[in-house]
């Protein structure tokens, strides 16, 4: 809303900071749109320690926002996902869920459902969306026939209420079901625990009603730090690293009735894809427009991302018999 010159600003709060609620607060609190009404942790200590880091109130009870707000963040564990987003719209307030959106897909649905029935803007947070090598990938996309992703790193730590495929996978799945764009008719996975009870190294090949191809491999217990996608395609073969912001593009060029590949680097902005994803959703709110990740989107990596890990499971079991 604008009142002659001036903005009115968006009233917005971060539910959980963690590690990664911390970095929404600090950027929350760095727009000039927003005003960032308070941080919400259970844990006391990091609740204030956050709130006069970023100049904030401190709550530790979410329901204490009611009223205050217009849109949160929520960073809370996975399992707390779905009580803690169904309490915001049914209260009419808009959400950034992180990413997975929930446990089960039942429970995206009721979120989806009642989101929509109030007029409640309901964005997952699908982070690599907003990355800027993915946004310019876009216009190069044709007719993908077989797609190879690695998102590997180190045990930290952090994300060990999920296993690998709703932590690391569910991104790349994301991505792959934006790009291909068809039915997923076939799944083969097998995953293995390394240091945790969950599955912490997983690979999944998905096949396509397109016929495309996807081969994904997520880890969480490896010494390097790798985010890549290659993307090949008819005459076209595309190379993206999340992580450096970098892309190329490798084409078949016929000269003289002689096929040669020619390749580009293709130059790009880099950005702070966080910072992106949170003012796409802050304009979300203030123009009443649909998120650029939908609750609809989030449900389907759900979905995707759960049938990888059921087939991992009964591998895993098999193996063990």
């Amino acid at each position: 809303m604008i009142w002659g010159n001036y903005r009115v600003k968006i009233k917005v709060a971060v539910i959980g900071v963690g590690y990664l609620g911390e970095h929404h607060a600090r950027i929350y609190s760095s727009m000039n749109d927003v005003e960032l009404v308070g941080v919400v942790d259970t844990n006391k200590d990091r609740a204030n320690e956050m709130a006069a880091k970023y100049s904030t109130r401190a709550y530790y009870d979410y329901r204490e926002l009611q009223g205050d707000v217009q849109a949160v963040s929520i960073a809370v564990p996975t399992i707390l996902h779905y009580p803690v987003a169904l309490e915001f719209i049914k209260h009419n307030i808009d959400i950034l869920l992180e990413k997975p959106v929930t446990t089960t897909v039942d429970e995206a649905d009721i979120l989806i459902k009642e989101a929509r029935e109030r007029g409640v803007l309901l964005q997952v947070g699908h982070i690599e969306r907003f990355n800027t090598a993915y946004r310019n990938m876009q216009k190069y996309i044709g007719r993908p026939r077989f797609i190879e992703t690695h998102r590997l790193g180190p045990y930290v730590g952090r994300g060990i209420d999920v296993d690998v495929i709703l932590d690391l996978m569910i991104h790349d799945i994301d991505i792959i079901l934006s790009i291909v764009r068809s039915d997923v008719v076939d799944i083969k996975a097998i995953g293995v625990p390394v240091l945790t009870n969950h599955i912490d190294i997983a690979n999944a090949r998905l096949e396509f009603a397109s016929g495309c191809i996807a081969n994904i491999t997520a880890s969480r217990v490896s010494r390097e730090r790798i985010r890549k996608i290659r993307i090949f395609q008819p005459d076209t073969y595309i190379t993206l690293d999340y992580g450096q912001q970098s892309m190329g593009i490798y084409r078949r060029i016929i000269e003289n009735n002689t096929a040669r590949v020619t390749g580009e680097d293709i130059k790009l902005e880099k950005e702070e894809p966080l910072s992106a994803e949170l003012a796409a959703f802050v304009n979300s709110v203030r123009k009443r427009s649909a998120p650029e990740v939908s609750g609809e989107d989030g449900r389907d990596a759900l979905r995707i991302a759960i049938k990888i890990r059921e087939d991992a499971e009964k591998r895993l079991a098999s193996d063990q018999i």
